[in-house]
């Protein structure tokens, strides 16, 4: 059975198995540092899963600090490489702490007051040396 045979088959996230480690990842750099905990757990160094991966060794490097313009797909291979399945579950609600994409563009278009301009330096006159 394939790994997303797994993941249509169950119901909830403790049916994959009793074992498994979940936790809630709500952003990149929650994904990195669960990606890097299990690439400790399992004693492998960066150089060995970047290139099981196919990437550089820097790319593994900024994906576990939590690059947040890392590729979808090379995320998704490394997360396999190291035995993480994601699974996708629905919440009754949005999270309260994520803001309306709306309500940021509409704050960024509203006039922002603009600085007092600064007095002008008077420039002075160089002082003269005495022979």
């Amino acid at each position: 059975m394939s790994a997303s045979d797994d993941i249509a088959a169950m119901s909830t996230i403790g049916d994959i198995r009793a074992n498994v480690h979940t936790m809630v990842l709500r952003s990149p750099r929650d994904i990195g540092a669960f990606a890097r905990d299990r690439r400790k757990q399992l004693a492998l160094d960066q150089a060995s899963i970047a290139a099981r991966v196919g990437v550089s060794r820097q790319w593994l490097i900024d994906f576990e600090k939590g690059k947040p313009r890392a590729e979808i797909g090379l995320v998704l291979r490394t997360l396999a490489a190291l035995g993480i399945v994601l699974v996708g579950k629905e919440t009754a609600e949005a999270p309260s702490d994520v803001e309306d994409l709306d309500a940021i563009v509409e704050r960024a278009r509203e006039p922002r007051p603009r600085a007092r301009p600064r007095a002008a330096k008077t420039k002075r006159p160089a002082k003269r040396r005495g022979r």
